[in-house]
């Protein structure tokens, strides 16, 4: 079989847009949206370029290498390389994301009904885990139990809240506070940014590629031609989700002012529009949200890690999913104050290694361009990591006084200098 059937195709795009849409997506845009107020929209196209541009451009780049962060790192180095797809696997697989992914959908589906103990917490987790193992353990049936069957229901409860959030009419739209009065756009954007999609598909790229090669196509061409379409399918999705959400978040201030959280909006606004059964409903929702990002992560890590060790597929599932599961039981706040930082200055590397991708045929050497520029990327995000972790008395003044700094972007001007310094360098120097 060289070729997808129609059918694959579509449950390839389904499958990409599940693996995107864990519970931190459903909650993070009614926030945005309540304190943007009356300047939502504005908040909500920065928020859609990093959120879902981004995202499908990853998907996009590592399709045309053969879905390896490696091979899309390869510019800067083998050890610079490895640290960098290592540091991006670790982040989003076993350290943050993969346990956020259990304690965020207990304590926003279940703890209601079994509270708040370490130990509910702990019997949850290990049940939920158990779930992710056994669907991880068997990668080759990836399309067809996300693809085919848990992605519908995901993108079937998300249509459910989306048309309530557009049916229910808006009420008081109140005005916007703190950056997004001045800034809506740029505030989005970062909030957009902070998500972890990017990353994110940096990881799933590989289970995407592995999917279209479980249904015999090889052709590198038809590889790439059919995850740009699966990208293409899930921005359309994620844009749509992001849009009802923040229709949602702009007209939840009556069931839920000045909410602290997404969350609390969420539950707010469920029960208002489908009563006592609307804990149930999101309670699954989030459920299975959560669930098919965790085995989307599981599998790449665990695909990633046995090619370059030793250990086989399988064991590493095993591994991967137990660090998961006691870092889980860390708790909440605890993971989100030690990952905000760390990802803080991930970030603007992995973004610069991204785009630049797409201009290697321009460079006579990518290593002299793309090297220099992801090391000031990196340099100014671990100056942003340090700022978010209340580490900032330690920079120099000039450091926290930079364009776009006090917005976490301070690495974008230096990095874009850096990139017209090198390229004008490369170009001047002919190819070796």
């Amino acid at each position: 079989m060289t070729n997808l059937r129609t059918r694959d195709i579509i449950a390839l795009g389904f499958m990409t847009f599940a693996l995107f849409i864990g519970a931190g997506n459903i909650i993070f845009p009614p926030i945005v949206a309540q304190q943007a107020g009356e300047h939502v929209w504005l908040a909500a196209l920065g928020f859609l370029v990093t959120a879902v541009g981004l995202p499908v451009i990853t998907i996009i780049a590592l399709s045309r290498v053969e879905g390896s962060i490696q091979n899309l790192s390869s510019p800067l180095g083998k050890i610079a390389s490895l640290i960098l797809t290592v540091a991006c696997y670790l982040a989003v697989g076993p350290l943050f994301a993969t346990p956020r992914t259990a304690t965020v959908s207990y304590e926003i589906g279940f703890s209601s009904y079994f509270g708040t103990s370490g130990s509910s917490l702990l019997i949850y987790s290990a049940i939920y885990f158990a779930l992710v193992t056994v669907v991880s353990l068997y990668p080759n049936k990836l399309l067809d139990t996300i693809g085919h069957f848990l992605a519908p229901l995901k993108i079937l409860s998300l249509i459910v809240l989306g048309i309530a959030a557009v049916l229910i009419p808006s009420g008081y739209i109140p005005p916007a506070i703190d950056n997004y009065v001045n800034s809506p756009i740029s505030e989005g954007f970062v909030n957009g940014y902070l998500t972890m999609d990017t990353l994110g598909a940096l990881v799933f790229g590989i289970v995407i590629v592995h999917a279209i090669h479980s249904r015999g196509v090889t052709d590198k061409k038809l590889v790439t031609k059919y995850a740009v379409i699966a990208s293409l399918i899930s921005g359309v999705g994620l844009t749509l989700v992001y849009l009802s959400l923040f229709k949602l978040g702009l007209g939840s201030h009556e069931v839920a002012p000045n909410a602290a959280n997404g969350a609390i909006i969420l539950h707010a606004y469920v029960q208002h529009a489908f009563g006592d059964s609307g804990s149930i409903f999101l309670g699954a929702m989030i459920f299975i949200a959560c669930m098919v990002t965790a085995i989307g992560l599981t599998c790449a890590c665990a695909e990633y890690f046995s090619q370059i060790t030793k250990i086989t597929y399988k064991k590493w599932v095993f591994i991967l999913v137990g660090f998961a599961f006691i870092i889980s039981n860390l708790g909440l706040t605890k993971l989100i104050a030690f990952s905000v930082p760390v990802l803080s200055a991930i970030y603007p590397p992995a973004i610069v290694v991204i785009l630049l991708c797409f201009l290697w045929k321009y460079f006579n050497h990518p290593s002299r361009v793309v090297a220099p520029v992801t090391a000031v990327a990196f340099l100014f995000g671990i100056f942003d990591g340090m700022k978010v972790a209340g580490f900032d008395h330690f920079l120099p003044d000039v450091i926290n006084h930079l364009p776009l700094s006090s917005q976490n972007l301070a690495w974008l001007i230096p990095s874009f200098i850096v990139f017209i310094l090198c390229f004008a360098l490369d170009k001047t120097k002919k190819s070796a």
